[in-house]
């Protein structure tokens, strides 16, 4: 007997692309880790991963699972210098998200009367 096995689309194959990224984009910037290690980094144009630790006072495991999850996105890229890992905003990605969020809240609301 011969079993065929048939792939379902997944949820994310309903929507499109942006859709998924505006998605995506929110699950990353939903942690206030997150947005706080993004804004120090805008802020500094750039830091290390203990200074980071020094800036907002979380442990060096908690701050570097929330910079793998920032860095899986691609909103920030990083490189080793020494012994210590260096990371900053991913310029480009970070455009990208702008552009993304921009169009999505610049839709013009047609306001209905008859909604409450």
């Amino acid at each position: 007997m011969q079993y065929i096995i048939k792939m379902g689309i997944t949820k994310k194959d309903l929507f499109n692309k942006d859709t998924n990224a505006i998605a995506n984009f929110g699950r990353v910037l939903g942690h206030p880790a997150r947005v706080a290690i993004l804004n120090h980094l805008i802020k500094i144009s750039g830091c290390c991963c203990s200074d980071l630790v020094e800036e907002l006072g979380l442990a060096q495991a908690t701050i570097s699972q929330h910079l793998k999850v920032l860095k899986d996105i691609n909103l920030i890229k990083g490189n080793i210098e020494g012994k210590s890992f260096c990371y900053c905003i991913n310029t480009d990605e970070w455009e990208n998200m702008q552009q993304i969020f921009s169009d999505f809240f610049d839709f013009n609301m047609i306001i209905n009367n008859k909604c409450c």
